[in-house]
């Protein structure tokens, strides 16, 4: 029996909007793109599926978790957790 390779989902995290451009985070590498052609409604930290042209809510969840608990480790003087966190 073979598996079946799938393909890793593109996935992009909003870093911050300017007027009408989206500053995105794609596998480390900041690009821009039109607002217009993201979903309504996209906010900065939300993960975007690229393939889907959706937000995909659980990992953003998840991301928010990651970063309030670096910045409750921070907060209580003790070391972030090692790695990049993207917004």
């Amino acid at each position: 029996m073979t598996k079946k390779k799938t393909k890793p989902r593109s996935r992009a995290t909003v870093d911050r909007i300017e007027d009408d451009v989206a500053v995105l985070v794609v596998d480390g590498q900041q690009v821009t793109r039109a607002l217009d052609t993201l979903p309504p409604g996209v906010r900065e930290g939300d993960v975007v599926d690229l393939e889907t042209g959706t937000v995909d809510t659980e990992a953003t969840e998840s991301l928010r978790a990651e970063v309030r608990a670096a910045r409750e480790q921070a907060m209580r003087g003790k070391k972030p957790p090692a790695g990049d966190f993207d917004l």
